[in-house]
């Protein structure tokens, strides 16, 4: 059996100061050890395959047909994999976390554990599913899915969560997939200051997300994916929108 540790280098996607994000692609009849160092904790999700892990099964023909599967890890635990299809994973850890709270046993979240919320209004309508958050007792990551329609934004009116205006301070990453290989989104991040790009979001695209503002639009004939994680020092979502678009949550 294989172990993979989930802040080395392998499959690497991402790696910032809070949170690093990993993708791995497993063949059939593969076993693999995930394992959460000390002093960090870790999520897996299944983003396509059928596998089964912590003696439960779980199966997701891809992300826009299914509710995800997900296995929360605490400090210093590990789940057992074993494929029984070609199967891809998501592997998000925090970094330099330092958490010392008692250990607990890994979580288990299956699809029907998912809470979902439909956000926004025309225009910027979308659905956010909850996978690691309330109902999870993990100490410093948040983790989550949104499906932004064709023609519609998202991560808006835009918001922030970098700390600069008094809000708890998260770091972010995105990882995206498009509902046909040809489709693509478009990613902005902004700040304040001035500062300002987009990114060109392809099928696969991952985005880090360290400060700032960060809307998301999805052109007409294509629906957008993307998973989505976050961690910082305080485990608390309490975003700031940019003031100059609040009218738009107004009457």
């Amino acid at each position: 059996m294989s172990v993979i540790d989930v802040i080395t280098p392998q499959g690497r996607a991402y790696c910032g100061t809070y949170v690093s994000l990993d993708l791995h692609e497993l063949p059939a009849g593969q076993h693999v050890r995930i394992a959460a160092p000390e002093r960090e904790e870790a999520v897996v999700v299944l983003l396509e395959g059928e596998l089964e892990w912590a003696g439960v099964r779980a199966q997701r023909r891809n992300v826009f047909t299914d509710r995800a599967a997900a296995v929360y890890l605490p400090p210093e635990t590990m789940v057992d994999i074993a494929t029984e299809s070609a199967t891809e994973l998501a592997l998000i850890a925090t970094l330099d976390a330092g958490i010392t709270e008692p250990l607990s046993a890994p979580t288990v979240v299956g699809p029907h554990e998912i809470v979902v919320h439909e956000r926004g209004r025309e225009g910027w309508q979308r659905t956010v599913h909850d996978v690691i958050a309330d109902a999870v007792p993990a100490e410093r990551l948040l983790v989550g899915e949104t499906f932004n329609p064709s023609g519609q934004w998202s991560s808006f009116p835009p918001h922030k969560h970098d700390g600069e205006d008094g809000e708890p301070a998260l770091e972010e990453v995105y990882y995206f997939r498009c509902d046909r290989p040809d489709g693509f989104g478009l990613q902005g991040l902004y700040r304040a200051n001035g500062e300002a790009e987009a990114v060109f979001v392809r099928h696969g695209t991952v985005v880090g997300i360290p400060a700032g503002y960060h809307p998301v639009a999805a052109p007409p004939g294509t629906n957008l994916y993307y998973l989505w994680a976050l961690a910082g020092a305080e485990r608390r979502l309490a975003m700031y929108e940019d003031p100059v678009h609040r009218f738009l949550n107004d009457g």
